[in-house]
């Protein structure tokens, strides 16, 4: 993930920061809401509006030590028609409205350098696209480490059966503590960047294949 590091690196990554955490908290929100629970949209959570959707605490540490979180989406298992899938899907949503969200950055920056490279202000515009990109498919790839709050614990409760399910749900916070140490120590420093590395290599892929449209 990005760091700051300087003022030019911070005045990058602040702004990249609320952009990734907004579009991927809200992907939450309005997944859950498809799905038959409108607790997010009537806490005002549906919305691109940044301030909505920060935790002080989450937002510093992400642009301080590359990894982070938002304010929790509320979400009411209960109006879902399948509790388990239902939460899975919504949290899915988050890492792959981040991993579409970097999709179409990168295209934005490729295309910018294309059609508008001599332009100063268009450069620095397709950098900081690129470099959200990227921002975005490391806080996508983190969050789907399947350990709690993470949004791939969301999915590997699937596979539980319903007494370890919620016996899992119930010791949230623990594991929450016992992420934080382990990110502190660097335990999953290689784990996040192969997979970063891999997604991103997908993503770009894609990307390639989108401007194949545009006979780029």
């Amino acid at each position: 993930m990005l760091r700051g590091g300087s003022l030019r690196g911070y005045l990058i990554i602040i702004p990249a920061v609320l952009i990734c955490l907004t579009f991927h908290e809200a992907a939450h929100g309005l997944a859950a809401y498809w799905l038959g629970d409108d607790t997010a949209k009537r806490s005002g959570r549906l919305t691109l509006n940044p301030l909505d959707h920060l935790d002080p605490i989450g937002t510093l540490c992400m642009v301080f030590f590359g990894f982070g979180w938002a304010k929790p989406v509320p979400v009411n298992t209960s109006r879902f028609r399948n509790q388990k899938a239902g939460m899975a899907l919504t949290a899915l949503a988050g890492p792959t409205a981040n991993f579409l969200l970097s999709v179409l950055l990168i295209l934005a920056a490729v295309l910018l350098e294309v059609y508008a490279g001599g332009n100063r202000f268009a450069a620095a515009l397709a950098q900081f696209f690129l470099q959200t990109g990227q921002l975005s498919v490391g806080l996508g790839v983190f969050n789907l480490l399947p350990v709690p709050p993470l949004d791939g614990s969301r999915v590997l409760q699937v596979a539980l059966p319903n007494r370890l399910y919620y016996k899992f749900y119930n010791y949230q916070a623990y594991f929450q503590i016992a992420l934080l140490l382990l990110l502190f120590l660097g335990a999953f420093n290689n784990i996040l960047y192969t997979l970063q590395a891999g997604m991103t290599n997908v993503i770009l892929r894609i990307v390639s294949a989108l401007l194949g449209l545009f006979g780029i």
